[in-house]
Formats: C-alpha cells, structure tokens, sequence
C-alpha cells in the first residue's frame, strides 16, 4: 500500500523535497536526497505525521530504524505511538551481544545487527527506513526482528523506488510508502 495512491495532499509537497541527484554514489544512479526534506519543518513534519496517523492505535510495541536514515525517521514515530526504538546497525557500531543478518547486495554483501534482549518475543514491530529499492536491507532486518520472535506488521519507507522490485522481495509483508520514485 502507498499513500501516493490514495492522494494525500501532503504527498506532493513531500516528493517536491526530495532532491535527485544523478550519478552519486556511482554511475548510474539516481540517488533520493531526503536530506533536503529535513530542511524543511512543515513537510518533514508532513512526513512523520502520516506515518503515526497509520501506526497509532496498531498496538505496535517496537520501531526498528534501519541505520542511517531509519535513525531520523524512527524515533519521532516510536515516541508519538508509545513504543521503544531499537537500532538496527552495520557491524561493530553496538556495544554488548547482538544477533547479527547478511544480506546480499548487488556488489557484495552486508549486515544489520540488534541488541541481544532489545526485542522480546510476541512483540509487534514497524520496520522504518528511508527508502526501498531492491529490498535487502529490510528483508534482513525482517529476518532479525523474526529471528528473536517478533511479529513484523508493515515496513515504512518515504521512498519506493517500484522498478528494482524489492517489494516482490518481502515475502508478503506489507510495505507502505510515501512516494514513489523513478
């Protein structure tokens, strides 16, 4: 599900945020810029505010952040619907235990770790990241969350970048995004 579907007046004024720019990191790629939304209150505001009118009153007791961007989004959410945030970080960035997922990229390969005992088993969680594009990144962080006995409601993003498909990849979980980007 999108919100871009169902017409909210905000969305456009998000997407007008969102700078594009060519060729970074690499060649090639089109890279969504949300750091120019942040300097905008009204529509950042915008973009935290659809995603606790969705997820307030859903019982959700845990929001994991997928680092960086998940960090900005994140925590705002965990606090305005009275759940914990949990990060989930690139290794060796967590002191103590953690459980550990790698995933697969095009160039290589990755890992999201958590806190061993920051999620408990049973408990509901929203996975937050910034953007989906081949959905690696969030089918680890769904596979880490399920690991520990969480239950996985929805993973949300800003941005759904549709022609790479990483929907396809969450292996039915409902995602829900913002905008969509080509």
């Amino acid at each position: 599900m999108s919100a871009y579907k169902d017409k909210d007046a905000r969305i456009n004024g998000i997407k007008d945020q969102i700078r594009v720019v060519p060729n970074f990191p690499k060649p090639g790629i089109m890279f969504q810029d949300i750091t120019t939304l942040l300097l905008k209150p009204k529509e950042f505001k915008d973009t935290i505010d659809m995603f606790v009118e969705r997820y307030k009153g859903k019982n959700i007791s845990v929001v994991a952040g997928i680092e960086a961007r998940g960090f900005i989004f994140g925590p705002p959410i965990a606090l305005a619907i009275g759940a914990k945030f949990v990060p989930l970080r690139k290794p060796k960035k967590l002191p103590g235990k953690v459980i550990s997922e790698e995933y697969i990229l095009e160039y290589g390969t990755d890992c999201l770790e958590m806190h061993v005992g920051a999620v408990e088993p049973e408990e509901r969680a929203l996975v937050v990241d910034d953007l989906i594009a081949t959905g690696g990144t969030l089918c680890a962080a769904i596979n880490l969350l399920e690991r520990v006995g969480a239950e996985v409601v929805e993973c949300a993003c800003v941005i759904e970048l549709p022609d790479l498909k990483g929907r396809e990849r969450l292996n039915g979980k409902p995602l829900y995004v913002l905008v969509e980007s080509h």
